[in-house]
């Protein structure tokens, strides 16, 4: 939706198709706290999130409608050094004893797809839920084609190197938490964080399972999740579930926006593989690939 409404605010006549409702893709499931997570190539990843931490912090002045706000937290274990160049171009962000101190984009993802989907509606894009089984369904209808879609890629290329690394989240009543936290294992496929949202809930994770393509909620894992996110805010131990969430990140080498003409002169522009960071990195990669349809 992001690369659709680039699109179309440039001019373009512009329609989605989409196999699944918005609400019932990775996109929904997604903790969305903007970090450069997951992604590569690192070089060009700084860029891309940048420009969409742009507009994170505009639409975060009218949280209700947009679902983005501005939160505080903490990335324990991080530090500056470890990161790249773009890193100085967010601000406020330093160093603590537990790592690294932010306040950065958090995102209602339901409210935000919404809202997208509404600013599409009002740009004149039609979004038709349609499933394909080739490109070449969409060529033929169309003289320049993008394609973002996400693991869905991985068939309709096909691109055997998109892999899926699967991610499973708890949400609970909050408990009181304000803050968000994140924890990584590097020798681990478990990870730790919580993110509050509106509503009086809290999003819980997580896991980085590659190669699992499973949507069913482990319960087990689900305890560990809670167990580790207790272990930094005790609290959270007897907050009442209210939700299991399981999604799929479309992770591959690198991302992957590059454009292809075929022997009809028909345009095609790829724009998928972002795996844990396409919050992040949405409106950097939907204006690069905007730009290679204009050419």
């Amino acid at each position: 939706m992001s690369t659709a409404l680039v699109l179309a605010r440039a001019g373009r006549r512009v329609r989605v198709w989409s196999r699944d409702p918005a609400e019932r893709t990775t996109s929904a499931v997604a903790g969305a706290l903007w970090w450069p997570y997951r992604i590569d190539p690192v070089e060009r990843v700084g860029p891309w999130s940048l420009r969409s931490l742009r507009r994170y912090e505009g639409w975060a002045e009218r949280p209700d409608e947009t679902g983005v706000r501005m939160v505080e937290g903490v990335h324990e274990g991080v530090r500056l050094a470890g990161l790249g160049a773009w890193a100085g171009e967010v601000a406020g962000l330093r160093e603590t004893g537990e790592g690294l101190a932010a306040r950065l984009p958090l995102i209602d993802m339901p409210v935000h797809l919404a809202w997208l989907r509404g600013e599409l509606a009002a740009s004149g894009v039609e979004v038709e839920r349609r499933e394909v089984r080739s490109l070449d369904e969409a060529t033929a209808v169309a003289g320049v084609v993008v394609n973002c879609t996400g693991l869905g890629a991985r068939e309709l290329v096909p691109d055997v190197s998109l892999r899926p690394v699967r991610g499973q989240l708890v949400v609970v009543e909050n408990p009181g938490v304000r803050t968000w936290f994140t924890a990584a294992d590097e020798a681990s496929d478990a990870t730790t964080y919580f993110f509050p949202q509106p509503a009086g809930r809290l999003l819980l994770g997580g896991t980085a399972q590659e190669d699992d393509w499973s949507l069913d909620p482990d319960p087990a894992v689900a305890e560990g999740i809670v167990r580790r996110c207790a272990a930094v805010r005790p609290e959270i131990a007897g907050a009442r579930v209210v939700e299991h969430r399981v999604g799929l990140r479309p992770a591959r080498p690198a991302v992957r926006i590059e454009r292809e003409v075929d022997g009809a002169g028909r345009l095609l522009v790829h724009n998928y593989g972002h795996g844990g960071a396409g919050v992040t990195v949405a409106w950097g990669c939907a204006e690069e690939a905007a730009g290679l349809v204009a050419g």
